[in-house]
């Protein structure tokens, strides 16, 4: 296998691994959160309802945590195996946040085995309920160190470049990049909207299902309410993002907006084609790419005209990003949409087409972080550490790479196969209403 084999194999193992892992993680990011605010929500309205939740979703995230354990440590052993060259460069810059991430991990487990441990233990559910708090930092601060490592790959500082080597390194400078602020507020802020609305996904579909228990119904009201919060910082923090990629990666944002020649009073390019060259059939917003990079509606935006040609990222990130932004500005309407319906008691949000709807928002919201991604990691292209190490210099030479990709994705998909299943037992052979039935018989009250 030829070096150019060897990148081009490293490169769709490390996506494949990457793709499979950012389902887990995002999951184990979000729904900490989710669990403390339902069961806080239960303790101030004395609702069993919402206790309720909190403890099967704590049952079901236990599988997603450990099969994130397995796909992030594949991560952390392909960066040495796939991409030597870099580890080399860099691994005493990204040292830290990986070890600061591996920390933040075990603190949250720590803690989630306590809380497990202690159902019912407490007279006063408070005291249970903050034995959540480090459960939750410690799934939001995994996700900010290890995004800390990919906003440096994207903003590389905090050293001296020298014959090839990095001296002089100051990690915390390495660490807070111009990247990190709008990479870490937005990676998080997606993971608790895509796992608001895969909970909310569940709960409807398990109306559509014939369970029309009222339990369904107070999970369904709540994580779409939720998601509506952080769809719309989501989208804040995206505006954000445009004009960080304006200011320091203009090439991604001209890529990503075939925004070819630099000018001012800049259209935003929605859908469309590339023809020879020649976008057609898309939505042009007028000034908008300009208000998105600068705030001004009549400010000058680079365009791809200003930068050489080996340096541009592949131009079909223009349909990442729009499959991104689609999905959503789409869920925002439809968590808003239901919210306000709700409100009114208008009936049509309980009949089966619109329930169907809130189904597919699960699986979207977390089609819309794949895309999030593959759009992130291939913007970067062609650099694996932007202005210094491409990523056909970073990888292995090594002939097994087609090997490895073979048994990782048979070990991926025996992974995604077994937790579904899992998670599928776990839940029919333990369903709500009979749950709910034992509790009332424990604590001689009502629950229904």
């Amino acid at each position: 296998m030829g070096n150019e084999e060897a990148v081009f194999f490293s490169r769709i193992l490390t996506e494949l691994t990457l793709s499979f892992h950012i389902i887990y993680a995002t999951i184990g990011v979000g729904i900490p959160l989710m669990i403390m605010i339902a069961q806080w929500v239960g303790i101030k309205k004395n609702d069993e309802h919402y206790i309720l939740l909190a403890r099967r979703w704590a049952r079901g995230f236990v599988i997603t945590v450990a099969v994130g354990v397995v796909t992030g440590t594949a991560i952390g052993l392909q960066l040495s195996l796939l991409w030597p060259n870099f580890m080399e460069l860099a691994g005493n810059v990204i040292a830290l946040p990986l070890f600061m991430e591996t920390f933040a991990f075990f603190f949250e487990a720590i803690f989630l085995g306590i809380y497990l441990y202690t159902w019912d233990r407490f007279e006063n559910q408070k005291k249970h309920l903050l034995i959540l708090i480090p459960v939750a930092i410690g799934a939001s601060f995994s996700a900010v160190f290890i995004t800390i490592v990919n906003a440096f790959m994207n903003a590389p500082q905090g050293f001296d470049l020298v014959n090839g080597e990095l001296i002089n390194i100051n990690p915390l400078l390495a660490m807070f990049n111009p990247a990190m602020p709008t990479k870490v507020a937005h990676v998080v802020a997606t993971a608790y909207m895509t796992s608001a609305f895969v909970l909310a996904s569940i709960a409807a579909y398990r109306l559509l299902k014939g369970s029309n228990h009222v339990y369904h119904k107070k999970a369904l009201f709540l994580t779409l309410k939720l998601g509506l919060i952080f769809s719309i910082a989501t989208a804040i923090i995206g505006d954000f993002s445009g004009k960080y990629l304006a200011e320091y990666q203009p090439e991604k944002l001209a890529a990503a907006e075939w925004h070819f020649e630099t000018e001012e009073n800049a259209s935003l390019v929605m859908y469309g084609i590339l023809d020879d060259g020649e976008v057609k059939y898309a939505i042009k917003i007028p000034y908008a790419l300009s208000v998105l990079a600068h705030g001004n509606p009549f400010a000058e935006v680079k365009g791809l005209d200003q930068f050489p040609e080996d340096e541009v990222p592949p131009l079909y990130i223009h349909y990442l990003f729009d499959l991104m932004v689609t999905i959503g500005i789409s869920l925002t309407g439809l968590s808003a949409l239901y919210v306000f319906a709700t409100w009114r008691r208008w009936s049509f949000v309980q009949t089966k087409w619109f329930r169907w709807i809130l189904v597919a928002g699960g699986p979207l919201a977390m089609l819309a972080i794949e895309a999030g991604w593959w759009f992130a990691e291939v913007g970067r292209q062609p650099w694996v550490l932007r202005g210094i190490m491409r990523t056909e210099d970073a990888a292995t030479t090594s002939g097994q790479v087609d090997l490895m990709l073979a048994l990782f994705a048979g070990l991926y998909l025996i992974l995604g196969i077994g937790s579904v299943v899992v998670l599928r037992r776990m839940f029919k052979k333990n369903p709500v209403e009979q749950e709910i039935e034992d509790r009332r018989k424990e604590q001689g009250g009502d629950l229904t």
